[in-house]
C-alpha cells in the first residue's frame, strides 16, 4: 500500500532530526572580534602621534606633539583632568608596574603612586624615559644616560651615533634600541647585547627579547644572546612597528596592519578600515580585559573580543536588519555616501533583491520553527508578501520581476526597468535563474515550517502554482517582457542538453526544475507537475544529468552561449544555487528511490566543495538525513563571520604567510582558507578563495547571509 507523501516526509524529517541531535553542538562562548571605532577630538586635528600606553585601569593614553590625549568611552581628546599637567606637552609616556609617568621637560611625574613620585631634571635635556620593576629610572640624552635609583644620581657615558632611540626596562635591566644595535645597562655599565640589521623594535617575555626589523622578527635568550626563535618573514606582513608578546602567542603591529601568532604557528591578520582607522601602526598594547589598542597613523583604534555564543550573534544581525535594512518587505544591502557611515545610509534596489530576501524569509522562517517567536513569522510572511509583489506589479502572468521602486528612485542597471501598471511604481525585468531557484527555497520552506494552516498553505501555493505554471506555458522558458526567454531563465532540454557532462549548467539547470516540478505537486496535488517530471527524466535524461558526478566537471570552454563562455571557470553563484535547489529537490521527492539519487548527488556536490567550510552548504547536505558532514568547519565560519558588514578594501595578495596555488579552474588562489573577517565581505555565491576585494566601506550587507545557515543548523538540532 503507497503510504501517504505527508506521512512519509514526516518520518524521513523524523529520522533526520535524530541523526542531526544526536550530534548537536552546544553554542559555546567565543571570543568575536569587533573593532570599535573612537573618533578624535578637533583639538587633535593634524596631531604627530608618538606613543601609546595603556595603565592597569585600562586608560589608554596616546603622546602627541600637542600634549598626552587620552580615551574617554569611544572618543579620543587631550586630557586636562589632572590640572598641573594640563597644556604640557610631554615628551615620552612610561607604564611601570600599571602606573603611568610622564617625561616634561623639567621633570619625570606620575600622578599614581600618591603623586609622590617626582624628578626635577635640567630643563630640555632628556627625551626617552624607563622605569624598570625596581622603580629606577633610566633617562637618555643624546650624550648621555642619566640612572636615579632614589637619591643616587648616576651619569654614563652613551654617544652612539644616532637620531632616535627607544628605551626598554625588563625585570631589573634596561635595554637601548638605537640604529641597529642593542645595548644593555647592567648596573652602571652599558654593553652591546646584539646587532642585527633593519632593527625597528623590542619586546620581552620572560627571559626572551623579541626584536621586530623590516624584514620580520625572531627573539633573543636574554641570558646567552643566542635566537630562541628563529628569524620569521613567512608572515602576513614583515615591516614589524610594534610588538606585544603574550602568554600564548605575540602581537605584531606592522606597516600593513596587525597579526597575532600563536606559539602553535597560526595567524590571525587584522587590517584594512574594517578593523582600523589606518594599516600603517606606530604602537600597540593590550589592556587588562585583553583588548588591543593600535595606534596607527590616522589615530588610534581598538580591536576588542566579547564573548559572544551564535545565538547572540543572530540576535545582532536579526535586529540589524529590522532597524536599517527592510526596503518594501525586501533584505536590502545599503549604499553608503560616506564610507562605513550607516548615517549616510540609502536602502537601494540590486540586481537580486529577491534572492537575498528569500534567504532571508527562509531564515525568519527556520527561526520560527526552532524557537516559536511570532515576530520571526511575521518577518517572513511579510517578505513573502514582497515576493507575491514581484509578480503582479509587472501584469506579466507569473513572471516574477527582479524588484521594483517607485518612480525616478531605482539605481542598478537602469536600462532594464519598465512603468508599472499602478501608478508611481517601476519594475525590473531581465529575471533570471537565481530569482527563481531562491523563492522557490523560500516558499518550500515557508511552506514546510512555517504555514500553520491550510489557507497558509493555499496561498503559498497559489502565488508557487503562477510561477511554475509561466514556465510550462512558454515550453520550461521564462519568458519576458519582450516576448523573449531570459538570458538564464533556460530549462528546456533543447538548452539544457546542448552542454556536455563537464559543464555543470547541464546538472544544475535539471536539478532546478525538477525541483520546482516536485514543489508544485506537493503544494497543489496536482499531477501534471510530476508527470512533466517524469517526461524530462524518461525523455530527456534529467536523471542522469542529476546525478552526473561532481568530479566530472571541468573546463570545457568553446561552448559559448551569448557572448559567454560557459566552460571557462567555475561559477560559484552557481554553487549557492545548487544548494537552494537540493533543499527542495531532496525533501520533496517523488519517492524514496530518487530521494536517494538525490542525497548522493548531493554529498557528491558537497565533497567537492567541503573544502570551502560552508556552513548553509554542511547544513542543507544534513537536510538530506546525512549523518556525517563537517560542522567544526560550519561553526568555525559562522564564529569567524564579522559583525562589521561593511565592505570595505580588503588587500590578502601581499601576505607572506600564504602558499600560493596556480592559476586553476575553480579559482582557488591559496592552499589555505582565511576566516571570513580576514576576506572581502561576499555572500555565499561568492569564491571564498579570493584574496583582494571591497568597494571602499561604500556598501554594506545585511546579515540573512549568516542567519539562513544559523537558524536552518537551529532547525535541524545541529546548533543547540
Amino acid at each position: 500500500m503507497k503510504c501517504r507523501w505527508d506521512t512519509w516526509l514526516a518520518v524521513v524529517l523524523l529520522i533526520a532530526l535524530a541523526q542531526s541531535a544526536a550530534s548537536a553542538v552546544p553554542d559555546e562562548a567565543f571570543r568575536q572580534g569587533v573593532a570599535a571605532r573612537l573618533a578624535w577630538a578637533d583639538e587633535l586635528e593634524g596631531a604627530a602621534l608618538r606613543r601609546l600606553a595603556v595603565q592597569r585601569d585600562g586608560i589608554a593614553y596616546v603622546l602627541t606633539d600637542k600634549g598626552v590625549a587620552r580615551v574617554y568611552g569611544d572618543r579620543v581628546a587631550l586630557d586636562r583632568s589632572f590640572r598641573p599637567l594640563a597644556g604640557k606637552a610631554a615628551l615620552d609616556l612610561v607604564v611601570q608596574g600599571g602606573n603611568t609617568f610622564y617625561l616634561l621637560e623639567e621633570s619625570l611625574v606620575s600622578n599614581d603612586l600618591s603623586g609622590a613620585y617626582h624628578i626635577a631634571l635640567p630643563k630640555g635635556v632628556y627625551r626617552r624615559a624607563a622605569i624598570n620593576a625596581a622603580g629606577v629610572a633610566l633617562l637618555v640624552a643624546p650624550t648621555n644616560l642619566l640612572l636615579v635609583a632614589g637619591a643616587s644620581w648616576t651619569n654614563l657615558p652613551f654617544r652612539v651615533t644616532r637620531e632616535s632611540e627607544r628605551v626598554y626596562a625588563w625585570g631589573s635591566q634596561f635595554y637601548i634600541l638605537a640604529d641597529d644595535a642593542v645595548y644593555r645597562l647592567s648596573g652602571p655599565q652599558v654593553d652591546l647585547f646584539h646587532r642585527g640589521e633593519g632593527l625597528k623594535t623590542l619586546a620581552f617575555r620572560d627571559a626572551e627579547m623579541f626584536v621586530g626589523t623590516s624584514r620580520g622578527y625572531y627573539a633573543l635568550d636574554l641570558r646567552t644572546g643566542t635566537h630562541s626563535v628563529a628569524p620569521q618573514d613567512r608572515l602576513p606582513a614583515t615591516r614589524i612597528t610594534a610588538l606585544v608578546p603574550l602568554a600564548d602567542g605575540l602581537w605584531a603591529g606592522t606597516e600593513n596592519g596587525v597579526f597575532y601568532r600563536t606559539d602553535a604557528g597560526s595567524f590571525r591578520y587584522y587590517a584594512s578600515k574594517r578593523w582600523l582607522p589606518d594599516d600603517h601602526v606606530i604602537d600597540l598594547q593590550v589592556d587588562p580585559q585583553g583588548d588591543l589598542f593600535v595606534l596607527t597613523k590616522a589615530g588610534l583604534g581598538k580591536i576588542e573580543f566579547p564573548q559572544f555564543t551564535l545565538a547572540e550573534k543572530a540576535r545582532y544581525y536579526d535586529d540589524k536588519i529590522r532597524q536599517r535594512h527592510i526596503r518594501y518587505g525586501f533584505c536590502a544591502e545599503l549604499r553608503l555616501n560616506r564610507p562605513g557611515d550607516v548615517t549616510s545610509a540609502e536602502m537601494i534596489d540590486t540586481d537580486n533583491d529577491g534572492t537575498w530576501s528569500s534567504a532571508y524569509l527562509a531564515s525568519q522562517a527556520f527561526r520560527y520553527a526552532a524557537t516559536g517567536d511570532e515576530k520571526a513569522r511575521a518577518n517572513a510572511w511579510e517578505t513573502f508578501a514582497t515576493l507575491e509583489r514581484l509578480q503582479t506589479i509587472n501584469g506579466l502572468d507569473g513572471f516574477p520581476a527582479r524588484t521594483f521602486e517607485r518612480t525616478g528612485f531605482k539605481v542598478s542597471d537602469p536600462e532594464r526597468w519598465h512603468v508599472a501598471p499602478e501608478p508611481h511604481w517601476e519594475w525590473k525585468a531581465h529575471t533570471s535563474s537565481d530569482e527563481i531557484t531562491s523563492q522557490t527555497f523560500a516558499c518550500a520552506v515557508l511552506y514546510e515550517v512555517a504555514a500553520r494552516t491550510p489557507q497558509e498553505k493555499s496561498r503559498i501555493a497559489a502565488s508557487y502554482e503562477r510561477m511554475i505554471n509561466h514556465i510550462l506555458r512558454h515550453n520550461l522558458y521564462l519568458v519576458d517582457v519582450d516576448g523573449q526567454p531570459t538570458l538564464w531563465g533556460r530549462r528546456n532540454p533543447e538548452y539544457v542538453n546542448r552542454y556536455p557532462p563537464t559543464i555543470v549548467d547541464r546538472r544544475l539547470n535539471s536539478v532546478e526544475i525538477i525541483a520546482f516540478l516536485q514543489f508544485a505537486h506537493h503544494a497543489t496535488g496536482k499531477a501534471l507537475y510530476r508527470d512533466k517530471a517524469y517526461e524530462l527524466f524518461e525523455q530527456h535524461g534529467y536523471l542522469r544529468n542529476i546525478t552526473n558526478g561532481m568530479a566530472h566537471i571541468r573546463a570545457t570552454p568553446g561552448y559559448v552561449f551569448r557572448g559567454h563562455d560557459m566552460g571557462d571557470e567555475w561559477n560559484h553563484s552557481d554553487d549557492e544555487l545548487a544548494f537552494h535547489a537540493y533543499w527542495t529537490l531532496v525533501r520533496f521527492a517523488f519517492n524514496e528511490d530518487l530521494r536517494r539519487q538525490y542525497a548522493a548527488a548531493v554529498r557528491d556536490h558537497w565533497e567537492i566543495e567541503k573544502i570551502e567550510r560552508n556552513p548553509l552548504w554542511n547544513f542543507v547536505l544534513a537536510g538530506t538525513g546525512a549523518a556525517e558532514y563537517d560542522v567544526a568547519g560550519a561553526l568555525w565560519t559562522l564564529r569567524n563571520f564579522p559583525l562589521d558588514l561593511v565592505d570595505w578594501t580588503i588587500r590578502n595578495s601581499g601576505r607572506g604567510d600564504l602558499t600560493r596555488r596556480p592559476a586553476n579552474f575553480r579559482g582557488q588562489e591559496t592552499d589555505q582558507l582565511l576566516p571570513p573577517d580576514e576576506r572581502p565581505i561576499q555572500r555565499w555565491n561568492g569564491n571564498p578563495f579570493v584574496l583582494d576585494g571591497g568597494v571602499g566601506g561604500l556598501r554594506e550587507l545585511a546579515g540573512d547571509e549568516f542567519l539562513l545557515p544559523y537558524w536552518m543548523g537551529r532547525y535541524l538540532n545541529i546548533i543547540e
